[in-house]
């Protein structure tokens, strides 16, 4: 059994073998630039029921970029397991006290490891750094993973908060 480890953001220890060590990062570092890519592939690939061309990631990311996702509107994170990039998840405010919850993504090679439980662990403790007070986000039916970590770890279904033709279940969860 391993335990997830949750790092201080921007912490620079090195994780034992079988932890998750997650740390702020830009996401225009290769390591988030391909873990982006990653989760671009994954959720276009699961919605569009086929595997995405390199062109259409390329297009896809350039719809929605990540550039909310950097201090001081926000931050970008990314996980690694045994040293190995393989998770990342950002966080941006929404207004003062509400910060949105985005990106959240663990390669299938690591799932079952504690990933996203690390990654929400760190992101949920920057966004009360930030001030914010509850942390939103939203998701497809078709990621059962993800809706099921997130009830996991306290998260609530709310009424949709923002239109977006891909969302279809909206959470909240308070931090404070």
């Amino acid at each position: 059994m391993t335990t997830p480890a949750h790092s201080k953001p921007g912490s620079t220890k090195p994780a034992r073998p079988g932890e998750w060590h997650v740390t702020t990062e830009p996401f225009t570092t290769p390591d988030a630039t391909a873990l982006l890519r990653a989760y671009y592939a994954e959720v276009a690939g699961r919605y569009w029921k086929r595997p995405v061309t390199e062109a259409e990631i390329d297009e896809g990311l350039l719809d929605f970029p990540a550039d909310g996702l950097a201090p001081p509107t926000g931050q970008f994170v990314v996980g690694r397991w045994d040293g190995e990039p393989l998770a990342c998840g950002g966080i941006r405010l929404l207004d003062p006290v509400t910060a949105e919850l985005t990106r959240v993504y663990v390669d299938r090679r690591a799932r079952g490891t504690g990933g996203g439980a690390a990654l929400l662990g760190v992101l949920e403790a920057q966004a009360r750094a930030m001030g914010a007070e509850r942390l939103r986000l939203d998701t497809r039916s078709d990621l059962v993973e993800a809706r099921a970590l997130y009830a996991r770890h306290g998260y609530a279904e709310i009424p949709a908060y923002k239109t977006d033709p891909y969302a279809e279940h909206f959470f909240e969860k308070r931090l404070v």
